[in-house]
């Protein structure tokens, strides 16, 4: 017996077989895929499925799910990249343990935080922001395009806009954020966008709340920006690095961590 709820069950009335699932549009595929990956995936980072125990061999799942083989095959491929399972012939398909996973995928933090609280967890992101953030903040200020600078603007004058109730607060911090990231033009730092708002959607309402306000300083944030727009590359870093320390040490307090470096 499967140790977890599942997202898609088999309606029992529904004589359809495996190869007529199979036939489904591909979006149908797709999607199906998508959901047992995230299904089976957060089961195993909250430990329905525990290292070392016995996973579902892929008939189990099937039916399960009510997919077919190339479904079920492709949804454990895609958790296997990301480092939570390990396929070995006769021996099976078996769960890794935390320290094989994939912490920079987005799909495998977002279930890390959606397990029982971490605060650790954050305090370990926001140290790997201090070390991006500020340096593309910089690097914005010396080569972001017309449009990139715009889109900077634009997400301080949400930010705005949230203080007079005619926007979302996070969305519009998150906006900030990623646009710097964007605008570093840093190819690596780029792709850092999707682990940053994945993440960022619960550590600044966690800050926040630690700081005792509804929402983060757009006059903070505007210093970035202004720093950013007129070419001041040094002054950029150091405010964007001021405004994550500012998070670190939130974070560090309210879990009676010593301060670091």
């Amino acid at each position: 017996m499967l140790k977890t709820d599942k997202i898609v069950r088999a309606d029992p009335g529904d004589e359809a077989s495996f190869e007529d699932t199979a036939r489904l549009p591909a979006d149908d595929g797709r999607n199906l895929t998508s959901s047992i990956v995230n299904d089976l995936g957060l089961a195993i980072v909250t430990q329905t499925y525990r290292p070392g125990e016995p996973f579902p061999t892929e008939a189990e799942l099937c039916l399960s799910y009510a997919a077919s083989r190339p479904v079920l095959r492709e949804a454990v491929k895609m958790l296997t990249a990301k480092g939570l399972l390990l396929a070995r012939k006769r021996a099976g398909t078996l769960v890794q343990p935390e320290e094989s996973w994939n912490l920079l995928d987005p799909d495998v933090l977002r279930w890390m935080l959606q397990r029982a609280f971490s605060i650790d967890l954050l305090i370990d992101f926001t140290e790997i922001r201090m070390s991006i953030e500020p340096r593309a903040a910089s690097l914005a200020a010396h080569s972001a395009s017309g449009p990139q600078r715009r889109a900077i603007i634009d997400a301080i004058d949400r930010m705005y806009a949230a203080d007079r109730g005619e926007e979302d607060a996070l969305e519009a911090d998150i906006a900030f954020h990623i646009a710097v990231l964007e605008a570093s033009n840093n190819r690596f730092m780029r792709q850092f966008t999707g682990l940053a708002e994945t993440t960022l959607r619960f550590s600044i309402r966690r800050t926040n709340e630690y700081k005792g306000v509804p929402r983060a300083s757009a006059l903070d944030h505007k210093k970035v920006a202004d720093a950013i727009v007129g070419g001041r590359a040094q002054l950029a870093g150091t405010l964007m690095s001021n405004l994550i320390r500012g998070a670190l040490d939130l974070l560090l307090a309210a879990s009676n961590h010593p301060p670091r470096p």
